[in-house]
């Protein structure tokens, strides 16, 4: 069990730096990418471990990477398009 989970934990970890290496002008702070994606994992391994039970490695692998990069995509930000205030009116503007 220990191996399945510290074994999600270093999925996360890599998909996270992928992640932040491949998109890091769509992220606002690394370390928080860094930190949710093997958190991320660990969480989802955790659980699937709890529903599938012993001797499911690598699905266990599987659903922990699936789960970090759902968590990693919730703090994906849109890109930047023009200024500031592309595209919405300015307060007090008359």
């Amino acid at each position: 069990m220990l191996w399945e989970v510290l074994g999600s934990a270093l999925v996360g970890l890599a998909v996270a730096l992928v992640a932040g290496h491949r998109f890091a002008d769509r992220f606002r702070d690394r370390s928080l990418v860094l930190v949710t994606g093997p958190a991320a994992a660990f969480g989802g391994g955790v659980i699937t471990r709890v529903v599938l039970g012993p001797g499911y490695a690598l699905p266990t692998l599987v659903v922990a990477a699936l789960v970090a990069a759902a968590l990693l995509s919730l703090l994906v930000r849109p890109r930047h398009r023009g200024g500031p205030a592309a595209g919405r009116p300015r307060v007090g503007a008359a």
